[in-house]
Order: C-alpha cells, then sequence, then structure tokens
C-alpha cells in the first residue's frame, strides 16, 4: 500500500486550492503589470495620477517605517555616547586620582625640602652641633613627655645635652644608649626651663603641664609681667640651655602665671639637633636682670 507522502497534489483539496490562487494571483498580476505599461505607454497623464495615488498610499506606510528606522539609529547613538561618556569618566576620575596623588607627594616634598633647609641654615647660621638625627615621639602611654632620636653615644650624644629644632626648644637628652637617646620633652612635667621676655627681657621659667603646653612663671614677685603674644626664648642662666633659643609663645594669662604654647612641636618634628650643653661664664651668671645663679632656679638642677 503506497504512503500518503506518495500523493499527488492533485488528490488533495487544500493543494489543488492553493495552486490555484497561486495561479490567480499570476495571472492577475501579470495583467495588472501588462495594463500598467499600456497606460503608460498610450496615457502619461493617467498613469502619474495612478502612481500619485499609490504614493498617497504608501506614504504613511513609509514614513512610519522610516522614523522607526531612525528612532532605532537615535537609540545606537545614545547608547553608544552613554557607553562613551561613562567609559571617559572613569578614566578622568583615574587621572585625578593620579593627579591627587602626585600632589599630595609633591606637598609633602616641599614641606620636607623647607625643614630640611631650615635646619641646614640653623647650622650654617654658627649653631654648634653634635648631632642631626630623625625624632620619632614614642610617649603616648606614659606619664613622661619623651621622644626618642636616633643618635647615641657613637654621635657623642650624652645626658644633659640640649635638644632644638629649627623653630625653637624640643627639650633635652636624659638617656643616651650607642645609636638612639631619650629625649624629656619640654612639656613634660619635670622639665624647668630658664626663659626671659623678648619684649623687655623680664626672667621666667616654663614647666611642662603634659598636655602640650607648658605654664609660665615670672621670677619677679608681684606683678605679672606677661602678654598675650609673647615671645620666650632661653635665658641661658643654669646651665644646660644656650641663650636666645626660642621656647613658646604666651597664649594666655591668668592670675600671676601664663599659659604658653611651644614654637616647636615634636608630633611635626622629622629631625632635631643635638647641642653640647651650655656652660655660663662667671660673669654671665652675675649679670643682674638673668635671674641671678643658677641656684636662683627652682628645681632647675632636679635628675630626671
Amino acid at each position: 500500500m503506497a504512503s500518503n507522502g506518495s500523493k499527488r497534489p492533485g488528490f488533495s483539496r487544500r493543494a489543488r486550492f492553493g495552486l490555484f490562487a497561486g495561479y490567480v494571483t499570476a495571472i492577475t498580476g501579470a495583467l495588472i503589470g501588462a495594463g500598467l505599461v499600456l497606460i503608460a505607454i498610450f496615457d502619461p497623464q493617467g498613469f502619474a495620477a495612478i502612481r500619485g495615488g499609490v504614493s498617497d498610499v504608501t506614504a504613511p506606510i513609509s514614513s512610519t517605517g522610516r522614523g522607526a528606522v531612525q528612532s532605532g539609529g537615535r537609540i545606537d547613538d545614545y547608547v553608544a555616547n552613554w557607553w562613551n561618556a561613562g567609559r571617559q569618566n572613569a578614566e578622568l576620575r583615574a587621572e585625578l586620582e593620579i593627579a591627587r596623588r602626585r600632589l599630595i607627594e609633591a606637598r609633602a616634598t616641599e614641606l620636607e625640602n623647607r625643614r630640611l633647609r631650615e635646619m641646614v641654615d640653623l647650622i650654617e647660621g654658627g649653631t654648634e652641633t653634635l648631632a642631626t638625627a630623625r625624632l620619632v615621639n614614642s610617649s603616648l602611654t606614659s606619664a613622661r613627655r619623651t621622644a626618642t632620636l636616633f643618635a647615641g653615644r657613637n654621635q657623642s650624644v650624652m645626658s644633659g645635652q640640649p635638644v632644638r629644632a629649627a623653630d625653637g626648644l624640643v627639650g633635652r637628652i636624659i638617656d643616651s644608649g650607642r645609636l638612639a637617646s631619650r629625649v624629656l620633652l619640654l612639656t613634660d612635667r619635670s622639665n624647668i626651663v630658664p626663659v626671659r621676655l623678648t619684649r623687655d627681657g623680664t626672667p621666667a621659667f616654663t614647666t611642662g603641664r603634659g598636655d602640650g603646653s607648658v605654664e609660665v612663671r615670672s621670677l619677679e614677685a608681684g606683678r605679672n609681667p606677661f602678654e598675650q603674644g609673647d615671645i620666650l626664648v632661653t635665658s641661658g642662666t643654669g646651665g644646660i640651655y644656650p641663650p636666645n633659643i626660642p621656647v613658646a609663645v604666651i597664649s594666655e594669662v591668668f592670675g600671676d602665671t601664663a599659659l604658653a604654647t611651644p614654637l616647636a612641636n615634636p608630633a611635626s618634628l622629622d629631625f632635631a639637633i643635638v647641642q653640647p650643653a651650655y656652660e655660663p661664664s662667671v660673669e654671665d651668671a652675675e649679670t643682674p636682670g638673668e635671674g641671678g645663679t643658677a641656684d636662683a632656679e627652682p628645681g632647675f638642677s632636679e635628675t630626671p
């Protein structure tokens, strides 16, 4: 028995109808085409009218299709622009971050160079120096305010020698090893420094408060000679600290004392220099107005 797949189209009613419709469509199209050709040859004006009518019918369809194509192109442009803008923004942010890091590095280098130039100017200005070394703060959890200096006995650094920076006095050496030493800072409660006012030479002394500031007391009884903004320098009385080293500036006056802020902040110092302990001459020790002899300085001879 023959399979259904071997049947010819003539045995299927649907196939015969489709074949007949195809023939009718082809013949109709051929006739319409022939008619249009004849009209175009024998009646050009009529053909133009027919063509205009066809254009009127197809124009909206063409316009809609063209708008859809253009809209698709604009969407592609928007997507491409958005993608490019995002990529460019990422590149600009990366360049900005690099520029910011370079600016920070440049500022840090500039600050470091300025501090080193100040130290060089201080040394070349005639200051007798035993050692120049890096200063490291190390007393955050201690009751005493000390710092570590990376210079020791190998550089002739010994206990009792003053330590200063370009901005002013830092403190004095209290312990020294072969390669490092411990510095008692100006702000320690046990550090007493004889000073004088640059405004009129009034003798006084400073005592650390342990909080980053110092207390100032005058050696002249009966009056408070301090004014806000006064500059204090070492007087040289009692030895250890050479005279005329900047110490602090008066920030507040109350009662018979004053509060002062050290000019050299150990927290912001990179380097410090160690000087030989100062030994005043007999004439300096007996000069009036400088606080008298070393014995006149209360507590200055204490041993840390």
